[in-house]
């Protein structure tokens, strides 16, 4: 069992509250894990029919306090974040051009609780996972959403947008929920571990609720079973709002 999913399951107690779930103003890794699957979908890139390229090399930012913390843990921890972008890569079918490699860097400017994911594409072997010795302050850079791609001949990519983000769908089916494990993780209280799955195989694309607590809405409509999606569709579940799209596929470029 990897460190994420011990963290998962309620074993933080083991750590002595070193990026427990309980602590404020500290940086989870579960969120440095989202933010890294996050940055996949959002700088994802159709390069031909069948291939999407996705970055393999992630830097985590993070403060004086939090940087401190990742030391306590190690290399296991970039460890397990490795195999967390490498699985989701496999669960969406992104191309990686190397291993899939994360860093911590240290960055004076950012409080306890603030951090950076900054990601890129890396051809080759690149440098094994671990930690990066304090340096001079990064300027923060946060990823801007993407406009529209121009109206265009070709086949249709699902999207969904959630809060200003937008996520490509490139599997037959996508899970969200609150969990880790699920494709999209949503940080919603209402939302259960394994809330929803979009599905893109077969007929058309449907929205199917999987046994959630609070259930799944499709344009105002409760979900019983699976509801048909649309260009347009709003999912609700919980306080979260989920839009279904179809767009034209980005032609071929670095992410």
């Amino acid at each position: 069992m990897g460190l994420l999913d011990r963290l998962e399951r309620g074993i933080e107690k083991a750590v002595h509250g070193v990026f427990s779930t309980g602590s404020k103003g500290q940086v989870q890794p579960v969120e440095i894990a989202s933010r890294m699957r996050r940055e996949m979908d959002h700088k994802a890139y159709a390069i031909d029919q069948g291939r999407t390229l996705a970055p393999n090399a992630f830097e985590a930012r993070l403060s004086d306090a939090d940087f401190e913390r990742a030391r306590e843990w190690g290399q296991s921890l970039a460890e397990e974040l490795c195999e967390v972008a490498s699985k989701h890569a496999r669960s969406q079918g992104y191309t990686l051009q190397g291993p899939v490699r994360v860093s911590f860097h240290h960055d004076s400017e950012l409080r306890a609780g603030e951090f950076e994911v900054v990601s890129r594409t890396e051809k080759g072997a690149g440098r094994p996972a671990g930690m990066r010795p304090p340096s001079a302050p990064a300027p923060a850079r946060r990823p801007n959403l993407p406009s529209a791609p121009p109206q265009q001949a070709g086949p249709l990519t699902p999207v969904l947008e959630i809060d200003g983000q937008r996520y490509a769908i490139n599997a037959e089916s996508v899970v969200l929920g609150r969990s880790s494990e699920a494709d999209i993780v949503i940080d919603d209280t209402g939302v259960s571990r394994r809330h929803l799955e979009i599905r893109v195989d077969g007929p058309g694309p449907r929205a199917v609720d999987l046994g959630s607590t609070n259930g799944s809405y499709v344009n105002g409509q409760r979900v019983s079973g699976s509801a048909e999606l649309r260009d347009g569709s709003v999912v609700t579940m919980g306080r979260t709002k989920i839009v279904f799209r179809l767009l034209p596929a980005p032609r071929g470029g670095n992410a």
